[in-house]
């Protein structure tokens, strides 16, 4: 089952914003999908860092 979407409204600077397309179009993914994805990776790498019992 797919996680539920939820719509939300950020502000980004414009060259991160530039880049981001970049890399979304070189991954071939729409760029709210890449931003998801990249997204998901840094939590699941945060996650990782923690020790455990927290």
């Amino acid at each position: 089952m797919r996680p539920l979407k939820e719509r939300v409204t950020i502000t980004l600077d414009s060259d991160i914003v530039a880049r981001l397309r970049e890399l979304a179009d070189e991954d071939a993914r729409p760029f709210s999908q890449y931003i998801n994805v990249i997204l998901r990776k840094y939590l699941h790498a945060l996650d990782k860092k923690k020790p455990s019992g927290e």
